[in-house]
């Protein structure tokens, strides 16, 4: 079973799977790191030359595969939600822990970042994070199985957190005695 990371743009996905991978011992896949591998080109640099639907393409091809793996920590771009086969694809063998944080923690985290591309392409960048997570919010709800908030708290206390529900999560249920009467 994965730990499967999901949330917007600067919610800690991938500070938190890194720490997450030295905690477990587990490997780390990054899917947008696969993406760029296989174009052997940058995020920006794909969207620019194809569009955003050929990197949905690419980035659905990457989650198939890390679908594939288990006891992985995957770390999935802010978007892999806007696909509901990656939804499907992640849960088969994962739990998806949606990080979560308010829009100025994310806008104060990723406003000096170059390497993520405009969403909108026409908004501010404000005005973009503030729209682009109150369309993906819902999609995020709908597709996570456990909640966690980033904004305020430090990556270690974000891991343990993770560790623990995750194992709280994965341990069946036992069964009741029934007597016989």
């Amino acid at each position: 079973m994965n730990i499967i990371l999901i949330g917007y743009r600067g919610t800690g996905k991938t500070a938190v799977g890194e720490k997450l991978s030295q905690i477990l011992a587990w490997p780390l896949l990054q899917l947008d790191d696969m993406i760029v591998e296989r174009a052997g080109c940058s995020i920006p640099e794909i969207v620019e030359k194809s569009g955003w639907n050929y990197f949905r393409d690419l980035e659905s091809q990457a989650v198939a595969e890390a679908a594939k793996k288990d006891s992985f920590i995957i770390d999935t771009g802010g978007g892999v939600i806007l696909r509901q086969q990656n939804v499907d694809h992640l849960k088969q063998n994962g739990l998806l822990f949606w990080l979560k944080a308010d829009p100025d923690t994310i806008i104060s985290r990723i406003k000096d970042d170059a390497n993520r591309p405009s969403l909108t392409g026409n908004k501010s960048f404000i005005e973009e994070v503030q729209e682009i997570l109150q369309q993906r919010t819902p999609l995020y709800q709908q597709a996570q199985d456990v909640t966690i908030e980033t904004a305020g708290r430090t990556i270690d206390s974000i891991a343990d957190e993770i560790v623990e529900k995750y194992n709280k999560r994965i341990q069946k249920p036992k069964k009741a005695n029934r007597t016989r009467g």
